[in-house]
């Protein structure tokens, strides 16, 4: 039972670290643009699969951290590009929106199956081998996930403090009119925002596919928009500490959850969107819930 506990805590931390990057992207477009993007699952789709194209057994043939790089660019792009033709006409209609960015994510699945077929592909292993941390089997892979995601999490948080872009997205997130009037051109800062978040979802989909399911498919997009849309809301929509607390929260819910009885581990995501709920009811707003903490 020790054993057990150990894991608990070691693949709790492991995932809540995951889906605290995965989920940060799709916090950060709205703390800032006030954008719910029901599109980011369909973004971590695309970093995964073209992670396939560009890897060793892809077109390309790069090595993992070329195929890597490359993948995450491109998805910057495919959000900028995303934002320009669907998001930014109809900015600030939250409704609109949603329909937008829904209708978006079916056609990058379309797009998916049209390119690469219904068959799953198959990503490598980024770091081939495991070690054993209190008893428990951990792959290097996974280490590797939990170390990069925490890093870029912090990246992040330094970046909107001390960069100058960083702190034209905390004055727009303050204010859009105020931030407008003192000159900060708002479509230029809602653009670059949208390419950071593109490209935390392609990390994200890169590291969480390479060190749990080894797969990519055409379907793979709605778990993560699900658990994101959980994590953002329990935290508070906008609240990057937030979105950090709540992914632990639910993280370590599921992981409890599945260790209980492993045959129910399709049901994990129910579990993220039970805790929302009660949160919810508590407190309306989340955890952390206010306009967004970029400006603290």
């Amino acid at each position: 039972m020790v054993i057990e506990i150990e894991a608990i805590l070691i693949f709790g931390a492991i995932s809540g670290a995951s889906l605290a990057l995965l989920a940060l992207g799709f916090t950060l477009i709205y703390g800032v643009a006030e954008v719910v993007n029901f599109g980011h699952g369909s973004l971590f789709m695309w970093g995964a699969y073209l992670f396939f194209f560009f890897g060793p057994g892809g077109f390309l043939q790069l090595d993992l951290l070329w195929a890597s790089i490359l993948a995450v660019v491109i998805v910057a792009a495919i959000s900028v590009i995303f934002y320009r033709l669907t998001i930014h006409p109809i900015i600030g209609d939250v409704i609109a929106g949603l329909v937008v960015t829904i209708a978006a994510a079916l056609v990058f699945e379309r797009l998916v199956l049209l390119i690469f077929g219904p068959m799953k592909q198959y990503i490598p292993t980024f770091v081939p081998g495991f070690t054993v941390i209190a008893g428990v089997k951990v792959t290097y892979s996974q280490l590797l996930s939990f170390g990069i995601s925490l890093l870029l999490f912090l990246s992040l948080w330094i970046f909107i403090r001390t960069v100058k872009i960083g702190k034209a997205m905390r004055a727009v997130a303050q204010d859009r009119e105020v931030a407008m009037l003192m000159g900060i051109n708002t479509n230029r800062v809602y653009m670059i925002t949208m390419a950071i978040s593109g490209a935390l979802a392609a990390t994200a989909g890169i590291l969480i596919t390479g060190s749990t399911t080894g797969e990519a498919a055409a379907y793979m997009w709605l778990r993560p928009l699900v658990v994101s849309f959980s994590v953002v809301v329990l935290g508070g929509l906008g609240s990057i500490k937030g979105t950090l607390i709540g992914a632990f929260i639910i993280s370590y819910a599921e992981t409890i959850f599945v260790s209980l009885d492993p045959s129910f581990s399709y049901l994990r995501s129910v579990v993220g969107l039970t805790i929302m709920v009660i949160i919810l009811l508590v407190r309306p707003k989340g955890l952390f819930g206010k306009r967004i903490e970029l400006e603290e």
